[in-house]
């Protein structure tokens, strides 16, 4: 792993250490959306054993446990796989690394990460990990966000910090946060580790929040990147990114609830 590679890992790791009650609370109700599309894309049975990369607070591995599968959680975040013990006190987690997973070659029939991809230092290497540990047939699928116009909350706070917020903030440099938006970045990078029937699906999503500040707490305290940017602006700039975003908000108002489209891509491969 490069310095630059670990720079950014730590970044992350600190993050998401102090991030978890604040995604579980707002964009939760978000991802867990994409918990049924991701799982679909392995087709799991009754038995599958199935790994969630980056659980998180380990709402995939639940889905997959419900579905009579056995599910495994990794997450490299030790704050996030208390509260995912915490959820789901007979579910097993693991602490580990996506890059360099610490299972043994074909250990699974299925492996799975819900938008954890897009907080890797070098997300090349954990989908070729993917397909060391899974079996013949098996599959993987991940999650991402779509490109920022199909994706409204994120595009009204991305645009209110590029209108005022301070974009030099000495943050550490990871891979390009939509790289995996376009289609064709996620076959090759699929491609590239060894996979084949190679699938990327879209998903529409309404993330429902109270208001324009709810947003923007959600990025201010639940996310690595962003929050980062957010969290290093100083008052009057944060006030400025504040007040735009309840302007711009205010056409995705529905009866007192802020409803915002959001979209979503499903990639997967299959280990012949």
């Amino acid at each position: 792993m490069t310095n630059l590679a670990k720079e950014f890992r730590e970044f992350e790791y600190n993050a998401w250490q102090q991030s978890v009650d604040q995604y579980d609370n707002s964009f939760g109700s978000l991802t867990n959306q994409m918990i049924q599309p991701l799982l679909n894309a392995v087709n799991p049975q009754t038995g599958t054993k199935i790994l969630d990369v980056a659980t998180g607070p380990g709402y995939v591995a639940a889905g997959a446990a419900k579905l009579q599968c056995q599910a495994i959680g990794l997450d490299f975040s030790d704050a996030m796989l208390k509260k995912a013990k915490q959820l789901n006190p007979d579910l097993e987690f693991i602490q580990g690394e996506a890059e360099s997973l610490p299972f043994k070659n074909e250990e699974f029939d299925a492996v799975v990460m819900n938008f954890g991809i897009l907080h890797l230092a070098e997300p090349q290497k954990a989908i070729n990990e993917a397909f060391r540990v899974l079996r013949h047939p098996g599959k993987f699928a991940f999650t991402v966000w779509d490109v920022m116009d199909k994706c409204i909350g994120m595009k009204l706070v991305y645009e209110a910090i590029q209108a005022y917020g301070n974009l030099e903030v000495d943050l550490p440099e990871g891979p390009p946060f939509f790289y995996f938006s376009e289609e064709q970045n996620c076959i090759s990078a699929l491609q590239n580790a060894g996979f084949s029937h190679l699938l990327v699906s879209k998903f529409s999503l309404t993330w429902e929040l109270t208001n324009a500040d709810e947003l923007l707490d959600a990025f201010y305290q639940g996310t690595a990147r962003t929050g980062g940017l957010l969290r290093n602006q100083t008052e009057e700039n944060l006030a400025n990114i504040r007040t735009n975003i309840r302007q711009t908000s205010q056409p995705y108002f529905d009866k007192n609830k802020l409803v915002l489209p959001m979209s979503a891509l499903v990639a997967s491969g299959t280990k012949l």
